[in-house]
This record gives C-alpha cells, sequence and structure tokens, in this order.
C-alpha cells in the first residue's frame, strides 16, 4: 500500500462524499435531480464503494478506530436520506396514468418541512463523517511510509 495513493483515493472518495451531499441538498430546495442520482445505500455511493474496498485495507495500519465512527456515521446519513428518498420518489399514492404522464412527484408543504428536518440530520451525520476522516487523514499522515510497506509484506 502506498501511502501518497492511500491519501489521493481517501481525497477522492471525500469529495465523492461531499457532492453526494450537495445533491440531497438540491433536491430539498426543489431543484430536478434524478432519482438514480443519490445513491440509497451506503455502500453504492462513491465514498461506500472507496470505504467498503480500499477504506478496510486501512485497518492493517492499527490503531484505526476512526474507521468505525465513520461507519457510523455514514450509515446515519444513509438512513436519513431514505426518508427524503420516500417523500420526493415513492409514488404510491399516485394513479397509473399519473405516474405515467407527470414528470415529477407533488410534494405537500408539510414533506418539504420533513425532508429539511431530515437534511438537517443528514447534514449533521455528513458533518461527523468529514470530521473523522479528517483525523483518518491526520493519522495517515503521520504514519512513516515503512508502516505501509509493511501491510503488503505482512509483517
Amino acid at each position: 500500500m502506498d501511502k501518497s495513493v492511500t491519501l489521493q483515493l481517501l481525497g477522492d472518495a471525500k469529495k465523492a462524499h461531499v457532492k453526494w451531499v450537495q445533491r440531497a441538498k438540491l433536491l430539498i430546495e426543489g431543484l430536478p435531480i434524478d432519482e438514480g442520482a443519490i445513491p440509497l445505500s451506503c455502500t453504492d455511493c462513491n465514498f461506500g464503494k472507496w470505504f467498503y474496498s480500499e477504506g478496510q485495507k486501512l485497518n492493517a495500519l492499527g490503531n484505526m478506530s476512526c474507521l468505525g465512527e465513520i461507519e457510523k456515521a455514514h450509515f446515519i446519513l444513509h438512513d436519513q436520506y431514505m426518508k427524503i428518498f420516500k417523500i420526493y420518489f415513492t409514488d404510491n399514492d399516485r394513479s397509473f396514468f399519473s405516474k405515467l404522464f407527470s414528470s415529477k412527484k407533488k410534494i405537500s408543504e408539510q414533506e418539504k418541512e420533513m425532508a429539511k428536518e431530515y437534511f438537517t440530520k443528514l447534514q449533521a451525520a455528513s458533518d461527523e463523517v468529514l470530521e473523522h476522516i479528517g483525523k483518518l487523514e491526520r493519522r495517515l499522515y503521520a504514519i512513516p511510509q515503512s508502516s505501509f510497506d509493511a501491510t503488503e509484506t505482512g509483517i
């Protein structure tokens, strides 16, 4: 494992996370966002793809409790988005023809307010994810390349 590559991949994953949250915010603000533009599952978003693949390799470095904290906050974030998704994209009450000819579900003011409340919780979880990513970055910068090299050889 190369330290600089690891830090670059982490930085890319962090940027992907920020973009994901921005798209959720645009949805809440009323801009048209495609249903698939904001992955529901914490393993399907770009950050989650990194976290559950390359990110897990960081456990080999030892003392990486921040990974567990990132995972908890990331799960909460997606849980809150699931609630928002149901408001904006679940069409249980609409008829077949309404769904067929109408481009977007009508959202009531009450639903908009609920979505904003969920987004506030989502944003707090995102802030926590970013805080723990910052801790992880500082930890990785402090670890010498030789520790990264040792994880490849199993020493």
